[in-house]
């Protein structure tokens, strides 16, 4: 579409001007009104300069999930109230105070009025509404419950942001004490070790094992560290670039779950978002097809997307959703009962909930006792740690003490 250049009048009277893209000038003009601005002057224009957006990415704030909570409880109250769509938005884009939101609404409200719907519109913003929230929206629009697709979105929207957190949280103390270990060995190595390396050197007697190779090895970090880090630097990036494949992500999603202690929060995080999926899905009218589809992109792991996947392929086959479950191999004894209970009765999105609900008060205990888990080995990480420089460094000079002990 082309873009139009504005100049307009708000409703304090102050000067405002920009740049929007639409089919034509009455467009624009209807734009600008519903959005409290008079417009006084509308001229073709052309998009915004490179470097200006550029400028915008780097210092526009970040849509966060929290901003997504708050549009979808206020579309509920506002579709529920009966207000309109367009003017459902319009509130949305007057009252949201992230800057980098209002300018999606706007788009979005600018895409309705040309025509699109809802889901539509959505997708023309893929980094900010994922693949799942659009087929919830277009769910809505099909079936009519447009309000309590919102409503449910919310919730899902809640327990994301707490599965989120609650990684972040398991995987934040681990993090710290390894990059801790990897900074006091690299001090040791580069600062501590070639000191006493000079002490060593006068003593003019054969040194134990332990002092060196610990002295080949600190001489070994103060020669190469340039290459050392340029090849840490060229590790981080082929990692990236590596993972940012589809065989590489599934590689290291599933080398993630294979994690000792981490490893199982992270399985049951995934495995807490595929229930709540399935059952939101589910209650929302979708087919079971299509649902499994769905949960397989909202899981977070891409190995675990893949035996949901082969899920579906099974239940195209006329397979039960527990032969299923059972040859995917991902779901306990426990949750696979309540899969076969919640087959037979017809209430499977309720026992998924349960399930998902399950699974997140394990991840709440996995975390609390991730500590008490975690120490010990750090524990002995350390222990190791302190011996060895211990015996390299104070080896020689307890020898020397012992030495000069005799020679009086």
């Amino acid at each position: 579409m082309p873009f139009f250049s504005y100049k307009g009048r708000n409703n304090n009277g102050e000067l405002v001007k920009g740049v929007l893209e639409s089919q034509d000038r009455g467009a624009v003009a209807k734009q600008l009104f519903s959005i409290g601005i008079t417009p006084v002057e509308i001229v073709p224009g052309s998009a915004p300069a490179a470097e200006n957006s550029l400028s915008i990415n780097l210092f526009q704030e970040r849509i966060e999930l929290v901003d997504l909570m708050m549009f979808c409880r206020q579309m509920y109250t506002l579709l529920k109230a009966g207000i309109p769509i367009m003017s459902a938005l319009n509130v949305q884009q007057a009252s949201t105070r992230n800057k980098a939101f209002v300018k999606v609404i706007a788009e979005i409200r600018a895409s309705l009025d040309s025509g699109h719907e809802l889901s539509a519109a959505l997708n023309q913003h893929p980094k900010v509404f994922n693949s799942f929230y659009i087929s919830m929206i277009r769910v809505g629009e099909t079936t009519g419950m447009l309000d309590k697709v919102f409503l449910r979105l919310v919730d899902y929207l809640e327990f994301e942001k707490f599965m989120r957190e609650q990684i972040k949280s398991a995987l934040r103390y681990p993090t710290f004490v390894m990059i801790a270990m990897i900074v006091a060995i690299i001090v040791m190595s580069v600062f501590v070790i070639p000191v006493f390396a000079k002490v060593f050197a006068n003593l003019g007697s054969e040194l134990p094992l332990m002092t060196r190779i610990l002295l080949d090895f600190s001489n070994f970090m103060v020669a190469s560290w340039s290459y050392l880090l340029i090849g840490a630097v060229g590790i981080a990036v082929f990692f990236r670039s590596h993972i940012a494949t589809g065989k590489g992500k599934y590689q290291w999603d599933s080398f993630k779950l294979k994690i000792p202690i981490a490893g199982v929060i992270i399985h049951k995080a995934s495995m807490a978002r595929f229930a709540r999926s399935f059952a939101l899905s589910s209650k929302s009218g979708v087919p079971i097809m299509s649902t499994l589809s769905l949960v397989a992109q909202t899981v977070d792991n891409d190995f675990i997307a893949d035996k949901v996947e082969q899920m579906r392929f099974g239940v195209e086959r006329g397979e039960t959703i527990l032969r299923t479950a059972t040859n995917a191999g991902i779901f306990n004894p426990l949750v696979l009962q309540m899969i076969a209970v919640g087959e037979e009765s017809g209430a499977l999105d309720d026992l998924m909930e349960e399930i998902a609900d399950m699974y997140q008060r394990d991840v709440e205990y996995e975390i609390k006792t991730l500590g008490s888990k975690v120490e010990p080995i750090m524990i002995v990480f350390l222990g190791v740690l302190v011996l060895i420089l211990a015996l390299g460094i104070f080896l020689p000079i307890w020898d020397l003490g012992q030495a000069a002990m005799h020679k009086t």
